[in-house]
């Protein structure tokens, strides 16, 4: 079972929590009328591998959204924390 550390409530299982996306991906200006730049924002996704922000809702707890790092290889939990928050991505690894 996972664990997502709730800035708000402590430590929680990862079932009281909805995935909502990428916490990467940043939202068009709302101003902007530019359909390749919503149709990439609601439609292209990559892929990633390891480490990986993203942002859940804590809809059986305190309905926060919360912002988790989290390997998507090994679906081990790194970090969490508010939207808000800066969560440092751990250091890759560099072989000679």
């Amino acid at each position: 079972m996972l664990y997502i550390d709730c800035p708000y409530c402590g430590k929680r299982a990862h079932e009281e929590f909805t995935y909502i996306g990428d916490a990467t991906k940043k939202r068009p200006d709302g101003a902007e009328k530019n359909d390749p730049a919503w149709v990439d924002y609601v439609y292209t996704r990559d892929n990633p591998r390891g480490p990986h922000l993203e942002l859940w809702h804590h809809g059986l707890g305190c309905r926060e959204v919360v912002k988790v790092l989290r390997n998507i290889l090994t679906h081990e939990i790194l970090g969490a924390g508010r939207p808000a928050d800066d969560i440092p991505l751990p250091e890759t690894e560099t072989k000679p």
